[in-house]
This record gives C-alpha cells, structure tokens and sequence, in this order.
C-alpha cells in the first residue's frame, strides 16, 4: 500500500522525550514506528536509557523518536487532589528506527537495543519487526502529544455494578451504583436500610467491586 503521508527532509533530528509537537510528522524520511515489548513499569526507564544510549553512540541517522505516550488522570481522597500520570501502552515503548534493505534491524541498533535491562522483543518475526499500520501510528502520536485539557477524573464503576462500602456509616453494607459524578471524584450507591432503598454518596476510594457469584 502506497504511503502518503507527509515526511521530513530532515534525518537524525535531535530526539525528543515524552511527547511530540502538533506540527511534527508521521514519521521521519526512510524510518517507520515499531512495537517494542518491555518489563511491566519499566517503559520509562527503557525510554530514557534508549533514548541516551542513541544519542552517545552517534544513531540517529537510524533511531528517531523513542515515546511513552501517557496522560494525566485525577484522583480525590479525603477531598484532596492528586493529579498522576498514568501509562497508555502499560509494557510496550514505540520506537521510530529505520531497518536494512532485507527488513533487519541494523547489527548496531539491534545490540543497543537487546542490552538494556528491562526490554523483550519488537512485534513481528525473529529480527524483522512488523511496521504498526499508519491508524495506529495516528492514533500513538496523538496520544503523544501535550494534553490540553485539565485532566480529568477516571471512575472505574459502572452505572448498575454491584459494590460493597469499605468505610464510613454504611461500612459492609452492599449496594448498588446509582449515579457518578466524575469531576468530583464520587459515587452515588444504592444501599438498603430498613427494607428500604436509600442513596448514599461517597468517594470512589470507600467502595470495592463485588464479584457476583
């Protein structure tokens, strides 16, 4: 399939960590992105280790951008904010390099690459990583890309899903998920008191998930 996307002129540009400009793009002239497989929590470590290792040893004529993509979630506990950054791709780095005629990783990249604690393999055969598919290196970059927006809460309840609350009055008592307020970080749960149904509101943090039998 005929690639159409815009390229640089540009090869072995500096390297840039952590995210990518509006105007960049897609890819570098004669580079494509790849897949590669790291240790759970260590994609930022493998980032930065790579992205040193490139730039000592003089490749970035092979190796071009190196990215974790991540985005900003809001947690509220006892009415205080955290705002963390969480991983998109939990286990896997995405690096833009480009391969030998044949399809190989070059001798050199392949053993900067292969040496740093925390990496596996690139997806794809043995020693011929398989290029991502031009929607996924789209929807990556965009993911790369400094976030805009305030970062918001991210409940993970459901409308109808069965819990239990863990503290305050209501403690053991089970219920069920009403309604969510996301940007104040709460819950609304159905609980019975006295044979009746009663809404209490409370912080994600004081309910658990109840597995149904």
């Amino acid at each position: 399939m005929e690639d159409t996307t815009q390229q640089t002129e540009t090869v072995g540009q500096p390297i840039r960590e952590g995210v990518i400009g509006h105007d960049e793009p897609i890819r570098q002239e004669g580079m494509d992105w790849f897949v590669l497989r790291v240790a759970s929590n260590k994609e930022s470590s493998v980032q930065n280790t790579l992205l040193r290792k490139v730039q000592i040893e003089n490749m970035t004529h092979l190796v071009g951008r190196i990215l974790v993509p991540t985005e900003k979630v809001k947690t509220i506990k006892g009415g205080k904010t955290k705002i963390k950054e969480e991983k998109l791709y939990a286990g896997y780095v995405f690096v833009e390099m480009r391969l030998e005629p044949d399809g190989r990783i070059p001798q050199d990249v392949f053993f900067l690459i292969k040496e740093t604690t925390g990496v596996g393999d690139f997806i794809g055969t043995a020693g011929r990583p398989t290029p991502m598919a031009e929607h996924e290196v789209e929807k990556m970059l965009r993911d790369s890309q400094p976030a805009t927006d305030e970062p918001t809460v991210r409940l993970s309840f459901q409308k109808g899903e069965h819990v239990m609350i863990k503290e305050g009055p209501f403690e053991n008592y089970e219920g069920t998920v009403d309604e969510l307020f996301p940007e104040k970080g709460m819950v609304r749960v159905l609980v019975t008191i006295f044979g009746r149904q009663a809404p209490v509101d409370l912080e994600e943090w004081m309910i658990s998930k109840v597995e149904d039998a």
